[in-house]
């Protein structure tokens, strides 16, 4: 940390920031006001990541207690994931849902993407060990092995219980393993990993279909089921498989003589917290953003027009 100049690890630090509330986005998408996502962004990142942030990793008390969230399974996933869903449900569904099938606009462009993800993931994790040396390159290992787990997980159970594997699904599988993975990266070795990875394609697959099917909650992007449940399921299986010795040259690994009883437990308080804090704020700020921009969500006619082109008169073509 030392070493390293203060601008690389101010750069560093403000791309988990602005990802954020980027995540979040998904919960919502199609169906807010551009004022109110502005303004919506710059109040949760003051009041809701920045404190996270800080009791995770700037000394604070959950810091203090000992704490593993490597590269965000709590700062990152568990309160995007939270906030998505109180987004969700303040806003309310889309127009036509759950009745109306809502796919992908260009599934080659999400596949895309998604590439795009798995390779840049490899810069939150490995990054986070703030050096190039074996922290990094375990984080780096074991984020590729959960993010292929999670996509064969999620495939497998597509295959079984619709009889069709889907490319969206394999992406979305993979998705869950990258978020699960975040939290315990540089913690955990393979082996650790492919559990963490297979764990995830399958709870998040449930978690999803849950959410979707029966609680009938439009999270556009399934940021909740996706993130915000991976980012619990990797913050718990830190504490549980973390390995003795990893994550000790970035001064984040596990403390010597604590039993996984114990930091299971900093585990389980970590996770409560941040999903009452973050849910409760969430909400006051939707309310507050909801009074400066006299409502949070656009028209029927102007959702039905699509926001690209009634927001930025912009208007998207399929290649």
């Amino acid at each position: 940390m030392n070493a390293l100049p203060e601008s690389v690890f101010a750069m560093f630090q403000m791309t988990f920031a602005i990802i954020t509330p980027a995540l979040i986005i998904g919960g919502f998408a199609e169906r807010m006001k551009f004022s109110a996502v502005m303004i919506f962004s710059a109040l949760w990142l003051l009041l809701v990541y920045v404190p996270v942030a800080h009791w995770v990793w700037g000394g604070g008390w959950l810091a203090q207690l000992g704490l593993l969230d490597f590269a965000g399974g709590t700062v990152v996933h568990i309160t995007a994931g939270a906030a998505a869903l109180v987004c969700a449900l303040v806003v309310g569904p889309r127009r036509g849902f759950p009745v109306t099938a809502m796919p992908p606009h260009n599934l080659t462009m999400t596949v895309t993407g998604a590439g795009m993800l798995w390779v840049g993931w490899f810069g939150f994790n490995a990054g986070s060990a703030l050096a190039a040396n074996s922290d990094a390159g375990m984080a780096m290992l074991v984020t590729h092995l959960s993010a292929a787990c999670g996509a064969l997980a999620w495939m497998a159970l597509e295959w079984i219980k619709f009889g069709k594997p889907s490319v969206l699904g394999i992406v979305t599988g993979m998705v869950a393993g990258l978020g699960t993975i975040t939290g315990a990266s540089g913690y955990v070795d393979a082996g650790g990993a492919l559990v963490i990875g297979l764990t995830a394609g399958v709870v998040c697959f449930f978690a999803t279909q849950y959410i979707k099917r029966v609680l009938k909650i439009d999270d556009s992007l399934d940021v909740s089921p996706v993130h915000g449940v991976g980012g619990v399921i990797g913050t718990l299986f830190a504490g549980l498989f973390a390995a003795k010795g990893l994550g000790m040259f970035s001064g984040k690994g596990l403390a010597d003589g604590v039993s996984i009883a114990h930091q299971l437990g900093v585990q389980m308080l970590g996770v409560i917290a941040v999903l009452v804090y973050t849910a409760v704020i969430t909400f006051i700020v939707l309310k507050i953003t909801a009074l400066l921009t006299k409502g949070l969500r656009v028209s029927a006619e102007e959702e039905n027009e699509g926001l690209d082109l009634i927001d930025h008169d912009e208007r998207g073509y399929v290649l």
